[in-house]
Order: C-alpha cells, then structure tokens, then sequence
C-alpha cells in the first residue's frame, strides 16, 4: 500500500531560509508541484536550480516551485536544426550578442502575445532574474536587425548546466536562431545541458529528449561540480562558426 502524501509545504512570504523539500517529494496532481511561498531572493533562486528545483505561477498566486517528471533537457551537441533554420543562420540581415540588453529580452518574453494574453513573468519576477543576472548568473543571447530586437532567450546558469526560462520571437525563427547561436556557444564551453523543464512537441521536435526526475537530478548533481561560469558572457564565435557547427 502507497504511503500518504503529505500535505504540500507552505513557506512564509518573507522566508528566505528555510530549505526548499527534496525535489522526490513533488506531487503528482499537479505534477511536479513542490512547495509554495517564500521569497525569489538571488540565494534562494541559486539554491533551487542547482538542485532542480524552479518558480512558475500566476499573477494573484503565491510563489510556486517545482520540480516536474519527467523532465526535459537539450544536450547541446544534439540540437536539431532544419535546413530551413541553417539557411537563416547564413543570412548576414542580423546579428547576435549575448547579455547586452538582458532587461529588454526579460520585458519581450513577458509581454503578451496573440497566442498567450496574460504572462507568467510577473514584475516581480522579471525583477528577481535581472538581480541574478546582476550577480552573473541568469544570461541573455540577443537576434538584432539593425538596432531592433527580433528574438533572444534569457535562462539561469550554475556549473555546466543552463536552466532556459523563456524565449520571445518578433520576425521569422528568431527564437529558434538564438537557441541554435546558444547552443552552440555551451558546446564549445563543454556545457553538459540546457534544461527546458517541460516537453513539448516544439521542444521534442528540436532535439530535446525527456528523463525521469531521478536520472535528471544525478545529470544536473554532476554538472554542478564544476565551476560556474559567470557573467557577463561575450560570445566566443562567429556566424561561420555557427553555421559549421550545424552542418555536422
């Protein structure tokens, strides 16, 4: 017979101390769902995404953590790019910089869109990454067309692993040109994985792959013994070298 699962931990508003639950103690129904409340204090933040753990809610809501199963991951030297996507990295119409406008790309990702009105990335929360991204270690990659912002990605970074938060698009596959620019960036810098959270078909059509929690967990343990790299980042490539790294 299963054991009772407990009641789902709740924390003070203003608790910055106490320790998030194991991430195997998330529930099932809503899946992943962990503990509720707290702060998103830069320690706090840091703390829970080197142990796979991240906050996702809603406008009105209380903080919500999570830890989902399975979970999706992109090993960078797995990424699929179509041929579509190899023939705008080509292009020479835009180009690419990496934590330059980090609070533009966090306000593009937040915004609503056609498809999703309302926004998960509530001022407070933009406000707590950009205090990481102070701290060098939440990133930005930029796709600019002249002097206006067509795409990026903004994510957490601890040891060798990439936690990506959200991505925004505003003309053709400007999200995918960043993640391919991205992804090749911490393949070069032997990144061991960019963590998406949850599958998607768009994701899963991309290269991403899923893994039960607890393989999940021992991937991220190891990739956290490694020193982190902080910000700012400065690319170290090229367009050439991107559209050779996606040729194979």
């Amino acid at each position: 017979m299963a054991e009772p699962r407990l009641p789902i931990p709740w924390l003070a508003p203003d608790d910055e101390t106490t320790p998030l639950p194991d991430p195997d103690s998330a529930m099932t129904d809503p899946e992943g769902l962990l503990a509720i409340g707290a702060t998103l204090s830069p320690q706090r933040l840091e703390s829970a995404y080197r142990r796979g753990i991240f906050p996702w809610y809603s406008p009105g809501e209380p903080i919500l953590w999570w830890s989902p199963d399975p979970r999706a991951i992109i090993v960078p030297a797995r990424f699929h790019v179509s041929r579509s996507l190899q023939r705008q990295l080509r292009r020479r119409d835009h180009h690419v910089s990496l934590d330059t406008a980090f609070e533009a790309v966090v306000a593009a990702c937040a915004a609503p869109r056609l498809d999703q009105p309302g926004t998960w990335i509530t001022p407070e929360m933009a406000d707590a990454y950009c205090r990481l991204h102070e701290r060098g270690l939440a990133h930005s990659i930029e796709i600019w067309r002249d002097d206006r912002l067509i795409g990026g990605l903004y994510g957490v970074s601890t040891g060798r692993a990439f936690f990506g938060e959200s991505m925004f698009s505003h003309a053709t596959n400007g999200s995918k040109i960043a993640l391919a620019w991205l992804l090749c960036q911490l393949d070069i810098w032997q990144f061991d994985f960019l963590d998406c959270q949850m599958p998607t078909d768009h994701l899963l059509s991309l290269g991403a792959e899923t893994l039960p929690r607890r393989r999940f967990l021992l991937q991220l343990a190891a990739s956290q013994r490694a020193a982190t790299r902080l910000g700012p980042w400065t690319l170290s490539i090229e367009r050439e070298d991107v559209t050779r790294h996606w040729r194979g």
